[in-house]
């Protein structure tokens, strides 16, 4: 879905909350199409008439530093519906003639707002005539309200917890109602999507399919693409998104590092070129990795390694496919965020995401990234309309280096095939047991540690096996999943005495943050 396209959307202007994405996301779920942009690179030029109403996200300035950050306040006067959140709420009172402070009493986490009257943004929002609690996140607040605005409720330190201007159709909130902390947030939002904005559903999984395919033609034309075959959910969705588009014109290239789950080539063989006929070219390189990665520990360097030497194989059969003038990629949405800047926030960049960047340049090609507007679980349901088959729909996320990084210090022949089977051990007893669709990603690494055990009589010294599992809405932020006593004993016992090599089985319980998803 390009940003150019003529569906009615609700546009975010990002000031770099946190909690941004989730905006986006809780309009989606409603049906209507809605995207992020900087508040640094929107002008109110720009501002189309398919654009049914703006929110302005929270963030961390306070408002007397817009001086020194762009925003275009003639986006304030194009008489569209805007609903400020938090930060966004004070800007719409600053710039209407209010005044914002800073706060004597920081509001940070849950509290109670009251009813003062009825508003459209707050229908069925409020439970008679009891308190809603609400997530508030905010230092300054607005100590006095533009000419035109009215109060709708407060809290004890918020006086203007909920504010509104008929006359404009401005309507601004303290707290975030795009957390799943506030209660009946959600209703907030359609008030302003529904009632306010008078949009209408129009974000569905074929919605996307009939449009996608529609621009995938228009931008290739009569010539061929290639692309990036992992196996994964979101290259496959982009493989059969891109046959469905253009058929023979697509060139597949899938290469087997020897670094992938256990059969994972073989299925991917058997799914792509087999049963969905699609042109594909299957690289074994399992030797150049492992010789490339030979005595190498640290997790930079091995992504490195891993990263150019795949961008060579690629580049060596991709140039044998003449007249190729496109490059498919799996990239995301959230990955476009965070690796681009899309949003233009100052985040701190912990890792490099391995669908962004590097082939294109080298390669002359122009990029064609189709889900780069979708999050994960519209992606999911994107591949179900496609017709893929759930098994691959439903797959956990896989890194691009592999188990390269599940490995902490040095790469060997042997500790792959430990790892590829304590994997697929993991893995498969979390199907067995219905845990697998309960888990957003699982599984097992082989950590650099050797330690004693006893088997039978017999002394062991061999490596420890961590397992993880953690629940999460996006990867954003994730827990631990917990598991049952049974659970967790029955697949230990498993893993130790049916793979030999590893001798001790341990959980992680750490959520993200602090930690990352993957080891390194």
């Amino acid at each position: 879905m390009s940003l150019d396209s003529d569906l009615e959307k609700i546009l975010i202007i990002d000031f770099g909350s946190q909690f941004t994405q989730l905006i986006v996301r809780r309009i989606r779920e409603l049906g209507v199409f809605s995207e992020i942009v900087s508040h640094k690179k929107i002008i109110s030029s720009q501002i189309k008439t398919n654009i049914k109403g703006i929110i302005l996200s929270g963030g961390p300035l306070n408002v007397y530093q817009l001086k020194k950050n762009l925003f275009d306040k003639k986006i304030l006067k194009l008489q569209i519906p805007i609903l400020g959140i938090c930060f966004g709420h004070q800007i719409l009172s600053k710039f209407n003639g209010g005044q914002v402070k800073q706060s004597n009493h920081r509001e940070f986490g849950l509290a109670n707002i009251f009813k003062k009257r009825d508003s459209l943004i707050t229908k069925n929002f409020f439970k008679k005539k009891e308190p809603t609690k609400v997530w508030m996140s905010h230092a300054d607040q607005v100590s006095k309200l533009p000419k035109t605005f009215r109060v709708i409720a407060s809290s004890d330190n918020s006086k203007f917890a909920i504010v509104e201007s008929k006359l404009e159709k401005f309507f601004g909130v303290q707290f975030h109602p795009e957390v799943t902390h506030t209660q009946n947030g959600k209703k907030i939002i359609s008030n302003f999507v529904f009632l306010i904005c008078k949009v209408k559903k129009n974000w569905s999984s074929k919605n996307q399919k009939i449009q996608l395919i529609k621009e995938l033609k228009e931008q290739v034309g009569p010539n061929k693409v290639i692309c990036g075959l992992s196996g994964g959910v979101d290259s496959s969705v982009v493989a059969q998104l891109l046959n469905k588009a253009i058929g023979k014109k697509l060139y597949c290239i899938f290469v087997n590092t020897g670094l992938l789950r256990k059969n994972e080539e073989i299925q991917v063989v058997k799914t792509f070129k087999k049963k969905l006929k699609i042109n594909l070219i299957y690289v074994n390189a399992e030797k150049e990795f492992l010789k490339k990665l030979q005595n190498v520990s640290d997790p930079e360097k091995k992504r490195k390694i891993i990263g150019k030497l795949f961008i060579k194989i690629f580049e060596r059969y991709a140039k044998k496919i003449k007249n190729v003038k496109f490059l498919a990629q799996g990239t995301l949405y959230p990955d476009l965020i965070e690796s681009r800047s899309v949003t233009g926030s100052q985040t701190s960049k912990i890792k490099s995401h391995h669908n962004v960047g590097g082939l294109p340049k080298r390669m002359k090609l122009k990029l064609v990234e189709p889900l780069k507007f979708l999050f994960k679980d519209e992606v999911r349901k994107l591949g179900l309309e496609l017709n893929l088959s759930k098994d691959i729909i439903s797959r956990h996320p896989f890194p691009g280096p592999g188990l390269a990084i599940r490995m902490p210090g040095l790469i060997t022949k042997e500790k792959i095939n430990i790892l590829k089977e304590a994997d697929h051990c993991f893995i498969q007893a979390l199907k067995e047991h219905g845990l697998y669709h309960k888990i957003w990603q699982a599984y097992a690494a082989l950590l650099p540690v050797k330690t004693v055990g006893v088997m039978g009589d017999n002394r062991t010294y061999e490596y420890l096996c961590l397992l993880r599992a953690i629940t999460s809405e996006d990867g954003m932020t994730a827990d631990f999943f917990e598991f049952k006593k049974s659970f967790s004993q029955m697949i230990s016992n498993k893993i130790v005495n049916s793979i030999k090599g590893i001798n001790r089985v341990v959980y992680d319980i750490t959520s993200k943050p602090p930690s990352t998803i993957e080891l390194e």
